[in-house]
């Protein structure tokens, strides 16, 4: 089984580092390489048996599945700023296989609709779909582009000392963004149309950030949207090369990244935090500076001393917060190779109707196994060009739906894999609905199939440390991204947080949050980090 990271040893490790990082995600890890190349050591921290947190790969049988890197936008163009970042963290050593031109494929019912990679390829496939909205569409196309230019304005406080930074949340940002920044997704779509048709098939990635349009912030859709308007990719290798190629360039100033290194405990006296404990054996690691990329529910109500996140006012906080959907996962192995199967490298999202939220309604006072809301296909095993090198004559699928945690309650605390009384029959019957789903859009692969097994968020809580086995952290509503105290700094002295969030959901989130963090440790310096990431390419004219 290929794992990345170091076994943690106590001979392994030193017993003083300049920054310890908790979680190994990529925030966690860009946080980590960002600050090796400003020549800090570091010691990032994972409890898992591998490294990557949403990024790391598993096998079984003789197949490899990803956990939640299923493609991203952006990385194709070397000007972009998540290329840039990510060759700065991976010596750019980490590369990426473009999907086809035709990236997702929304199926509402019987009907099915073409996301094609380019701005104007993808209006004229709407607008073959739509003709009597080419307005709305177009409209709907220009407003993604002014969220992209405008968001570093928008989370330029997150590098600034935390005071400033709830300045400019508080009072000024109001006045230097438009007001479509501070709606809701639906509120800014029925400006454009009021054709529900057209509302559901736009925002037919909704599954990417985890909220119908009635509760999404359309900030949030936008920026989702417009990651992928220009195509989709996977990482040649599979996801596990994410973490594989940052992990030496942490190490090139003398930093670790240790596995089964669960923590405990951070450490604080007189609100200054100073090293923590791990889980196993108490071992404590001592460092100048503590950041947790572990998630704000997490770190607060579980790593940090409860009289401390009191003291700080953090525990009141979270519950302005709410917690991100949970999720089920079918992990899929089959007999024969893409091209034999004829499995595509497009995604697709299947929904029973167009009105995404009446569909999550309807769904949320059901038992869980019926009418899904969404259903989002994924094919690994096509995206990735090296894939039949590692595993000839095999393909791999995944099939991922929202579930609600509530249903998976009763067997909380149980140990994975050994769960009890009727906690298989409801996968069993889970499972079966999401293979009929695949088998009704692909049926040549009914027979191929060689192996499968379902996730759950009992799964996600097991591996992922997760509170509920929510997959984005907190949810993406309007109101979450009022929450100033949302930042980098946090009130206990030299504890940061990074990750996605403390800016939004996703690897590129994940990735910003790592740059954020960054910049905010080194204060005056940041120019710095953003010089690394500028001198990646000098000029576009070398893409």
């Amino acid at each position: 089984m290929k794992r990345t990271g170091t076994r943690f040893r106590k001979d392994r490790a030193d017993t003083h580092y300049d920054v310890i990082i908790i979680g190994s995600g990529p925030g966690g890890l860009c946080n980590a390489a960002l600050l090796s190349k400003l020549g800090k050591k570091v010691c990032v921290l994972e409890q898992h048996y591998t490294a990557g947190g949403y990024s790391h790969t598993y096998e079984r049988n003789g197949y490899e599945w990803d956990v939640g890197i299923h493609y991203v936008g952006e990385v194709h163009k070397p000007y972009s700023m998540i290329r840039r970042v990510f060759d700065v963290i991976s010596d750019s050593q980490l590369e990426w296989a473009y999907m086809d031109d035709l990236y997702d494929r929304i199926i509402i019912g019987d009907k099915t609709y073409d996301y094609m990679a380019g701005r104007e390829p993808f209006k004229k496939q709407m607008k073959e779909y739509f003709p009597a909205e080419a307005k709305a569409i177009d409209e709907y196309v220009e407003l993604l582009s002014k969220v992209s230019s405008l968001v570093p304005r928008y989370f330029a406080g997150q590098a600034l000392p935390s005071k400033l930074a709830g300045l400019i949340y508080n009072k000024a940002r109001h006045y230097l963004l438009p007001d479509f920044f501070f709606k809701t997704t639906r509120e800014v779509l029925e400006g454009l149309t009021n054709n529900e048709e057209l509302i559901g098939v736009l925002t037919g990635q909704w599954g990417d950030y985890g909220l119908t349009p009635k509760d999404s912030s359309f900030m949030m859709h936008a920026m989702v949207a417009k990651h992928y308007i220009t195509g989709g990719n996977y990482p040649v290798g599979g996801s596990s090369r994410i973490s594989e190629t940052i992990i030496p360039v942490i190490q090139q100033s003398g930093g670790n990244v240790f596995t089964y290194a669960g923590v405990d405990e951070i450490l604080v006296k007189n609100n200054k935090a100073y090293g923590v404990r791990l889980k196993k054996g108490g071992h404590e690691i001592f460092a100048d500076q503590i950041v947790s990329n572990a998630g704000i529910y997490p770190t607060y109500q579980d790593l940090l001393p409860e009289k401390v996140a009191k003291k700080n006012g953090l525990l009141k906080n979270l519950k302005k917060l709410d917690l991100s959907a949970s999720h089920v996962c079918i992990y899929a192995g089959f007999n024969g190779t893409a091209e034999e199967l004829d499995i595509p490298k497009t995604n697709f999202w299947i929904y029973p109707d167009a009105n995404h939220d009446k569909n999550v309604e309807r769904f949320l006072v059901s038992d869980g196994t019926g009418d899904f809301p969404l259903i989002y296909i994924s094919f690994p095993s096509a995206k990735d060009p090296a894939w039949n090198d590692r595993f000839p004559g095999k393909s791999t699928v995944e099939i991922v739906a929202p579930t609600n945690h509530k249903w998976f309650k009763q067997w909380e605390g149980s140990t994975w894999n050994k769960r009890g009384e009727g906690y298989d029959e409801l996968k069993q019957e889970i499972s079966n609905t999401l293979l009929e789903t695949l088998f009704k859009h692909m049926p040549q692969l009914r027979e191929a199939m060689d192996y499968v097994e379902l996730s759950t968020p009992l799964s996600t809580q097991w591996f992922q440390w997760n509170k509920e086995g929510e997959i984005y952290g907190v949810d993406h509503t309007v109101e979450r991204f009022k929450q100033d105290w949302l930042h980098p700094i946090t009130p206990v002295k030299n504890l940061y947080l990074t990750g996605a969030d403390i800016v939004t959901a996703g690897v590129g989130g994940a990735l910003m949050g790592g740059v954020m963090t960054t910049c905010s440790m080194v204060g005056w310096k940041s120019y710095q980090v953003m010089g690394l990431i500028k001198d990646i390419y000098p000029t576009e004219s070398s893409q």
